[in-house]
């Protein structure tokens, strides 16, 4: 599959990227938490406490008056992260809030950056390449290349549903959206790195056979 160098595919074939907020703006996974916190009953949050119990302190976890202090302690201990919401989910689970589970999953299919927020031509041309020889060399083992390469479970689901049986294009459409994901930090030596990282080493080198010539001006 051929891509212009200036990008993977058509822009409107995904949904627009979250911008990361400027300074004063509000913090997405916080403004997340506070419409959680606001959802939640005082037998709810009673419930998710008991369940914290083995994360957090007694005296902490006697203190918390609300859905936002309880979040705020998680924060702090990283049991809440941007970049893992699992324990969110699974206390929303536990309380059968399939409403506001479906907050934080809308959450985690949002984009990071910024459209603007890309990599260099070079970079993207260096980019184009790479997938190119990925999705030609990759096959069953896509999915376990992009947890390498650090995309969220629920982004693989969706786009494995989206097109069954279709190896090549699940995997296409995952470094595309990983590619938009990670905006202007999305580095070649990375992709190159994570197949390493998968024992992908014959995939891993052809791509550095690939950027070499291209850094060097030769076909």
């Amino acid at each position: 599959m051929d891509f212009p160098c200036g990008g993977l595919g058509q822009a409107d074939a995904m949904p627009p990227a979250r911008a990361v907020p400027g300074p004063g703006a509000l913090d997405p996974l916080r403004s997340l938490l506070h419409s959680i916190s606001a959802g939640l009953s005082a037998e709810e949050l009673s419930d998710m406490k008991f369940l914290c119990k083995g994360k957090i302190g007694k005296r902490k976890l006697d203190a918390v008056q609300s859905g936002q202090e309880l979040f705020s302690i998680l924060i702090e201990q990283e049991e809440i992260t941007r970049d893992n919401l699992k324990l969110l989910k699974e206390l929303l689970q536990h309380n059968n809030r399939r409403d506001l589970l479906s907050l934080v999953v809308q959450f985690e299919e949002e984009e990071p950056h910024d459209p603007g927020d890309q990599p260099d031509e070079h970079e993207k041309c260096l980019l184009k390449a790479a997938i190119d020889v990925i999705c030609d060399n990759v096959g069953r083992e896509w999915k376990k290349l992009m947890r390498a390469l650090g995309m969220p479970e629920v982004k693989l689901e969706r786009i494995e549903a989206a097109y069954p049986l279709k190896l090549y294009e699940q995997l296409f459409q995952a470094l595309r959206e990983w590619q938009r994901w990670k905006g202007k930090d999305a580095k070649v030596a990375d992709l190159i790195k994570a197949l390493r990282g998968c024992n992908l080493n014959l995939v891993a080198d052809r791509v550095e056979e690939k950027i070499s010539q291209l850094n060097t001006g030769t076909r």
